[in-house]
């Protein structure tokens, strides 16, 4: 009753909205259940008990959370590695709940940060090879013509190499498909609707023009029996899931990687914030409610979030209302899905292939203009999904996006040097060698020392000719001290400085900073008034560094 209660009230909007999602959610939730090889039925029942649970626990209240086109090619391709048949529905049930547990415990922990280390380079690289391999994924329903290759970019080739072998039929119920569609797309009030219009129109004219035996073309009836009944009770295959464990963590990285996206593009109307480890949590438990419900993995879908805003959703009600609209049509008309040409809903796949490659264009070409880096982690990225299979591209995207961060952050981590001036301090190059009897101040700006720390030692002043020098080195930027590499540098600063008449005094460090640096033997060899801790003043404890440097030079004299 509590959780009741802190849904709040609904709204006549949010019930409209919803059932305008629970419409579109049975071309494109059997659409992409088809792109991933699974029966259509699970990609309608993949939109009602998850859907409504998500929509219960998310903080990002308008995201709908049901199956993606990724999220099915990732579990087809996981379920196959594991030895796994895609079909049993025991197999799925164990997929989703692993991958609904690995979600859970992610934002329980608290990993939502680490969403912000998957660039944007990476994710472009990846949807746009996702959205290759739906396009390539439906080209026998599209067609009528089965290509024999296994690889992506194989597919395409030997398909346009065979035009030949294309049928008429499959290929004119497709275009007519589109074509539809697009009619519809473009005019404004019918735009959110154009899927299912198109959906909707073109199965009746194939239905009315089979009976006349003037088209033939396969159906989802010929693929799966639809029955007008709610999701069944579903038992996972329990003994399978330690061999899912790798894949259903690829498989909740694919599902929370699409979503993080969705609370920044779709900020909640009431002004609240949003929590990613909340929607973390939210998208766990949708997967763990709809295993046992002949769901697939689901995740929170921009898509099926795009089209309840743009019917008016105003609370999470809105996706709660979806869940419930999609039961009720199943219960009543499921049956009917069954009239659905196949080609139909390979052309609509083609549409929405398309368009998730127009919507990463942008992308793509501020990547490869701007960033050389990146549009090599991009292309990788890109390479690896249309050649692997999915949850091991998924795992080289992660690799790499970990390897441009590391990059990244070298780069931009530096050494300068500070000087006093009437405004405070401002930025000098670092000198090449300490000046004798003089205090030097350097900064160390970066995110952590540790892969920096031969860079920084190149630029490091040289102390060899230099006598009662001072070096003040400020880590206020510095979070921690990790390694012994970064111990064993202080320590060799220290000891050239004391060789040769000066010493080394580091400022502004944080508590645990501090202790690394006893514990490593910084202190001992430095001195306790050789280390200042950071204060609440802006540069206290660097100009009491300096301080303290000019009273070492005064005590010990110009000699």
């Amino acid at each position: 009753m509590s959780r009741l209660r802190a849904l709040g009230r609904p709204r006549f909007r949010d019930v409209i909205a919803g059932l305008v999602t629970g419409l579109f959610s049975i071309p494109e939730g059997m659409a992409y259940a088809s792109i991933g090889g699974f029966n259509p039925v699970a990609g309608l029942y993949s939109g009602i008990v998850s859907t409504i649970v998500g929509s219960m626990f998310a903080r990002t209240v308008l995201m709908v959370t049901t199956l993606t086109s990724a999220l099915a090619l990732t579990s087809q391709s996981v379920l196959t590695a594991a030895g796994l048949d895609p079909t049993d529905p025991s197999n799925i049930a164990a997929l989703v709940l692993v991958a609904g547990a690995v979600m859970l415990l992610f934002g329980l922990l608290r990993f939502g940060a680490m969403m912000n280390f998957v660039s944007n380079a990476v994710m472009t690289g990846f949807t746009t090879g996702i959205a290759l391999q739906i396009i390539a994924g439906v080209i026998h329903d599209a067609t009528g013509y089965r290509p024999d290759s296994h690889n992506t970019i194989g597919k395409f080739i030997d398909a346009f190499a065979r035009v030949g072998s294309w049928q008429l039929a499959p290929c004119l119920v497709a275009v007519a498909t589109v074509a539809v569609w697009a009619a519809f797309h473009y005019i404004k009030p019918l735009e959110a609707f154009a899927t299912l219009i198109a959906l909707v129109v073109v199965t009746a004219g194939v239905a009315i023009l089979a009976v006349s035996r003037e088209v033939d073309v396969e159906t989802v009836g010929d693929i799966a029996s639809i029955p007008n009944a709610l999701p069944p009770l579903e038992l996972p295959n329990f003994a399978a899931m330690p061999e899912l464990l790798a894949g259903g963590l690829a498989v909740a990285l694919v599902g929370l990687a699409q979503a993080a996206g969705i609370s920044a593009a779709v900020p909640n109307p009431d002004g609240t914030r949003p929590s990613t480890n909340k929607d973390f949590v939210a998208q766990g438990a949708a997967n763990l409610a709809g295993g046992f419900f002949g769901a697939l993995p689901t995740g929170g879908s921009l898509s099926r979030t795009g089209v309840a805003v743009s019917a008016g959703a105003q609370t999470r009600w809105a996706g709660i209302f979806a869940g419930i609209w999609l039961a009720a049509l199943v219960l009543v008309a499921g049956s009917l899905a069954e009239l659905i040409p196949m080609p139909v809903i390979g052309g609509l796949i083609l549409v929405i292939g398309l368009e998730l490659v127009a919507g990463r264009w942008r992308d793509i070409k501020i990547v490869l203009r701007t960033a050389p880096l990146s549009a090599v982690a991009m292309l990788i990225t890109f390479a690896a999904t249309t050649q692997l299979p999915l949850h091991t591209a998924i795992l080289v995207g992660a690799i790499t996006s970990l390897v441009l961060y590391c990059v990244k952050a070298a780069e931009s981590a530096q050494l300068i040097a500070l000087r006093p001036n009437e405004d405070g301090w401002e930025r000098a190059p670092v000198p090449e060698q300490a000046p004798s009897n003089e205090v030097t101040v350097l900064h160390y700006a970066g995110v952590g020392l540790f892969a920096e720390v031969p860079r920084i030692d190149e630029e490091w002043p040289t102390v060899a000719d230099s006598h009662n020098a001072v070096v003040v080195l400020s880590m206020a930027a510095l979070p921690d001290v990790p390694s012994s590499k970064v111990i064993n540098a202080l320590t060799k600063w220290a000891t050239d400085l004391q060789s040769n008449g000066g010493r080394l005094i580091i400022a502004g460090v944080s508590p645990k900073t501090e202790n690394e640096l006893t514990r490593g033997g910084v202190v001992d060899l430095i001195g306790e008034d050789g280390i200042l801790p950071a204060t609440t003043r802006v540069f206290g404890a660097l100009e009491e560094a300096v301080e303290r440097g000019r009273q070492w030079i005064a005590a010990h004299g110009d000699n």
